[in-house]
């Protein structure tokens, strides 16, 4: 088999290595266009698991990494003169140059032929006259540009502008400090990578740089500039530089790993931020399993499909943690007020890798610092603190999220209702939230869906929150309001979600006659006259809910239904004055929220749920989810309920773990409003560090209170808290605590006879 492999990176000659290693009759030939001692970089950092994985594969060049590896636990954070040490982390680093020259040296040993100063020839020669062409030429690669067609690459570029620099001393921690100057705030992430030396990057948002005259400052004067600037944390001493330039960090994405028989590897196929760590460390590990694919599957084929199978969704994971680091130190000026303990743990959070969990299980006193600051009292988890929004003082920051049913019959709310909203009230929840509850018969989206247009339903749903007022006092009860424009006339939703219906449709109305989707209805545009109507039918609404003894009352404008239309650009193409500008197409939503602020109990908290982003080209951009948000807190509106997306139909949402609460981050910390953070948030852990470190006030789950309708009170059992912010009702007191299970432990052996 011949092997070509284009880049003579850390990843590149490792896989020549391991391919070598593991069948000697492997021809292998590296192409490097720089010199061996060329590298533009200073440390790498690894951590553990991919240690493992070397180990395990290469132990000669583990023990050689071993030896020149520099370990340390603490992570210091500098802010506004103070320094705050979180212990535990581990980290083991070593310096580039003695990383490739231990790999020089493997390759060498192994007879690989290794070609420095040279050009490789185009990827597509050398798939020609070779069974494999590894591509690990880096994020400028020259084979994924040739070959973008195939690959499918999509790079973004991002806000902030960085530079590698080294300190001829070692740091005893990762240091983070922040610097606030004349021309706005600038980074520092610093860290040892031998016994006489540091890695130093300064970053500092795009604006910051042109500022401080530094798009048009020279290496040495860069240099200077930073050491100046971070001069107390070097102690006078200056930066060295190899190469460096300020660069905007970019985020490279490819749709296929594989073209052929060619194969991307390390920062060709994708990028991470550095402030998670190490590209370095994510093209090692494709080494390790690119090598391990060829060895186990039958043919080349089958090994790079297995390739890419194995790595994407670990790398995917690691793109979205390194995008929500890198997204956080864009926005890190809104965070400098923060107190510190808070400040120190929101950034040690801020990919959602760490969480309070884990930072409780390596270093106890610091969590526990932090703890005491935000103002938990003793033992009790940061999600057990109570919240006062005007007259309502909510038990625990959980919040049951709006989930629609569709098991209402004419809008009346039955004895589903009130078994599902009872039972997640019995579960501990301090907020539960009703399903969107429709203002008017036509502004449902199915047939199944509650209203309150009737004094029918308004009985319906006395029922229901004398039950949880009842059963389980201390409980708050929310109600949604909203009207389904042009999303409604559809199918149940496990008949066929967002379907027309096959019969019985009635007509729709919207900001603009765009239909949702091909083959759904077409709404009418409403009138003038028919906005004062809408207008009356929520108020009405509101009204009877306040009868009913709701304690809450939120205003649907997301999620593409009526009010939702008439904020996206996408869906709202009016000419007159509800249309436009973003004042123009706030204007009914906020006529809207006036009026039933009106009807509603002045003691009676109002929220409102804003998509923040349409994730679609055109329509709600972040930052016009500010604009919106800081317009519903003028008019009143006591906390922002923060989700996202469903406005249009061809959306792409970037799905993951908690990956709406970065959008309620922005909006509490730029603006200082309340938020109720939504978005596969599912476990207390998540829900512990959203608010521990200042980016939610509350947090929203669904799916989980559908698994689990005790959810909030069995978090509290597994962390051991039995405080007010989670009383077991009296009758499951019983079952306050984690059922025993089988024993799984054996006996410890006493004697070995030989």
């Amino acid at each position: 088999m011949r092997v070509a492999v284009i880049g003579g990176g850390p990843g590149g000659l490792y896989a020549a290595a391991l391919l070598k290693r593991l069948d000697p009759t492997r021809e292998i030939t590296v192409w490097e266009r720089n010199a061996p001692d060329d590298t533009f970089g200073f440390g790498v950092v690894l951590s553990d698991e991919t240690l493992g994985g070397i180990e395990h594969a290469d132990p000669e060049v583990y023990r050689a990494l071993q030896e020149e590896f520099v370990r340390w636990d603490d992570i210091d954070i500098v802010h506004r003169g103070r320094t705050l040490t979180s212990g535990g982390h581990g980290f083991a680093a070593l310096g580039r140059r003695r990383l490739l020259g231990i790999l020089h040296r493997r390759c060498r040993d192994l007879g690989i032929d290794l070609r420095f100063r040279a050009e490789a020839p185009p990827a597509a020669e050398l798939a020609r006259t070779h069974d494999l062409v590894i591509a690990a030429d880096g994020v400028h690669s020259t084979t994924r540009t040739a070959h973008a067609a195939a690959f499918g690459p999509r790079l973004t570029t991002h806000r902030c502008r960085y530079i590698w620099l080294a300190a001829d001393f070692a740091f005893d921690a990762f240091r983070f400090e922040i610097a606030e100057t004349e021309h706005g705030v600038v980074q520092l992430h610093a860290y040892p990578f031998s016994r006489d030396a540091s890695t130093v990057i300064v970053e500092m948002r795009e604006e910051v740089w042109r500022a401080a005259g530094l798009d048009r400052a020279d290496e040495g004067e860069s240099a200077a500039w930073c050491a100046k600037t971070f001069a107390e944390a070097l102690g006078g001493r200056p930066l060295r530089s190899n190469n460096s330039a300020w660069t905007a960090f970019r985020t490279v994405v490819n749709a296929r790993w594989s073209h052929g028989t060619t194969v991307l590897l390390g920062d060709a196929a994708h990028t991470a931020h550095f402030s998670i760590g190490s590209g370095t460390k994510l093209a090692v590990e494709d080494a390790l399993a690119l090598a391990a694919c060829l060895q186990e599957q039958p043919d080349t084929a089958s090994a790079l499909a297995a390739y890419e199978e194995e790595r994407r969704p670990v790398v995917a994971s690691t793109q979205r943690a390194a995008r929500a680091s890198l997204e956080w130190f864009e926005e890190l000026a809104t965070y400098l007020d923060q107190p510190p303990y808070q400040f120190a743990c929101n950034l040690l959070t801020r990919s959602r890798r760490v969480t309070h969990g884990n930072l409780r299980l390596r270093d106890r006193r610091f969590t526990t610092a932090v703890e005491r600051e935000y103002g938990c009292p003793e033992h009790t988890p940061p999600m057990f603190t109570p919240f006062r929004l005007r007259g309502l003082t909510l038990r625990n920051r959980v919040v049951v999220s709006p989930m629609d049913m569709y098991s209402a019959h004419d809008g009346v709310p039955g004895d589903f209702h009130l078994v599902h909203l009872g039972a997640r009230a019995l579960g501990g929840a301090g907020l539960i939230m009703t399903e969107m509850v429709c203002v008017s018969e036509q502004g449902r989206i199915t047939p199944g869906c509650a209203g309150l247009y009737t004094p029918g339903q308004a009985d319906a749903w006395r029922r229901v929150t004398d039950f949880v007022h009842d059963q389980s006092p201390g409980t708050a009860l929310g109600v949604q309001l909203g009207h389904a424009g042009r999303k409604g006339s559809t199918k149940l939703m496990w008949q066929g979600i967002d379907q027309p219906l096959d019969d019985g449709n009635w007509p729709l109305v919207a900001a603009s006659p765009l239909p949702y989707r091909p083959g759904s209805q077409r709404p009418q545009e409403l009138t003038a006259a028919e906005l004062a109507v809408l207008r009356e039918q929520f108020t009405a609404a509101a009204a009877r809910a306040a009868r009913c003894g709701f304690d809450l009352l939120e205003l649907h404008c997301a999620h593409g239904y009526l009010l939702s239309g008439f904020l996206s650009p996408l869906t709202n193409q009016r000419t007159d004055a509800y249309g436009g500008s973003l004042a123009g197409r706030l204007r009914f939503p906020l006529e809207v929220f006036d009026a039933v602020r009106e009807a509603w109990p002045a003691d009676r908290p109002m929220t409102v749920r804003i998509s923040a982003t349409d994730w679609a080209d055109g329509g709600t951009t972040a930052d016009d989810s500010l604009a919106i948000a800081a317009a519903f807190a003028e008019h009143g509106a006591d906390a922002i309920d923060v989700s996202t997306g469903q406005v249009v139909s061809h959306e792409r949402p970037d799905f993951g773990r908690s990956y709406q609460t970065p959008f309620a981050d922005r909006i509490r910390n730029t603006l200082g409003i309340p938020v109720i953070a939504v978005g596969a948030i599912s476990s207390w852990d998540d829900v512990n560090s959203l608010v521990l470190a200042g980016r939610a006030d509350l947090c929203a789950l669904a799916r989980p209170h559908l698994y689990d309708p005790h959810w909030t009170l069995h978090a509290a059992a597994e962390q051991g808290y039995a405080g007010p912010g989670a009383p077991w009702p009296l009758p499951y007191q019983a079952g306050s605590r984690t059922p025993p299970t089988g024993r799984t432990d054996a006996p410890k052996p006493r004697l070995t006879l030989r």
